[in-house]
């Protein structure tokens, strides 16, 4: 049997989206990346949860709208959750830190414990005390989560998290890295023991084995957020998949390391697929 994936605390664990329709959001993503689901206990006992699988790994959540939420005030998006030992600790630090505490901590069932906070800027994110379920098993593959991004044009948001995880923010010139301390050494312990001798190259960003997500640029229109990105074998294939299962692509980017698509899906839902091409040593 293999090892589970675990996460060490400040490391993003988990991402889920509730939509108004589960069974449409199910097609688009089942269609686009391959998944199967099956039934869960989800964060809103009021409203039903599936478990994404791929390959038999979980990669994600779905979730339908609670029976009393107004779903024409709803705009669908993907959640990120952060592991915590213990959600009650991290939710007084998040306070004293300057953000809030939206909801919880409650249980889900045997899974674990989850809540939802905010940044000082507004950005919404989701806390995960595992129980029964460490976290997402299907990472950095076709199909398969890949980063959560923070989308924010506050220069002093990145601050918040290092007061609260004690993230690193690395700028390396085409992009800023956010590093958890430590993670890295927790992956060689356990599911990875090759990491650092696979990333050891003259191309790849310093500390890249402890690489929890990126910062980037809100657009213009758009308040701070969470953004999650999926790994796809093409970005061009997959982006006129997403279109014929009635998505949207919005844009189109090329970097020295990804081809990206941001796409929204039928119900409204926003996120990127990330082609990996790495540079020429």
């Amino acid at each position: 049997m293999s090892v589970k994936r675990t996460y060490p605390e400040g490391v993003p664990s988990w991402i889920d989206i509730e939509q108004p329709d589960l069974a449409a959001a199910q097609a688009f993503y089942g269609g686009l990346f391959g998944w199967t689901f099956e039934s869960a206990a989800g964060p809103d006992a009021r409203a039903p949860y599936v478990i994404a699988r791929l390959d038999g790994r979980e990669a994600a959540g779905l979730g339908g709208m609670a029976t009393d939420a107004d779903v024409r005030e709803t705009v669908p998006s993907w959640n990120t959750y952060i592991a915590v030992a213990d959600a009650v600790a991290v939710g007084r630090r998040i306070v004293e830190a300057g953000g809030s505490m939206i909801s919880g901590p409650g249980d889900v069932g045997d899974a674990g414990r989850a809540a939802e906070a905010a940044d000082p800027a507004g950005a919404t994110f989701r806390l995960w005390q595992a129980r029964a379920r460490p976290g997402v098993q299907a990472v950095n593959e076709p199909g398969a989560w890949n980063f959560a991004d923070l989308h924010t044009s506050d220069p002093g948001e990145p601050d918040f998290y290092v007061r609260l995880f004690g993230w690193e923010f690395a700028d390396l010139g085409f992009g800023t890295l956010i590093r958890c301390p430590g993670y890295g050494d927790h992956l060689a312990a356990t599911v990875d023991p090759d990491i650092r001798e696979r990333q050891a190259s003259d191309v790849t960003p310093p500390r890249f084995e402890d690489a929890i997500g990126w910062l980037a640029p809100a657009d213009h229109d758009e308040p701070p957020h969470w953004h999650v990105t999926f790994t796809v074998a093409d970005r061009d294939d997959s982006a006129s998949h997403a279109e014929r299962l009635g998505g949207t692509v919005v844009t189109s980017t090329d970097s020295d390391w990804t081809r990206d698509a941001r796409i929204r899906d039928p119900q409204g839902g926003v996120f990127t697929a990330s082609q990996f091409v790495p540079p020429e040593r």
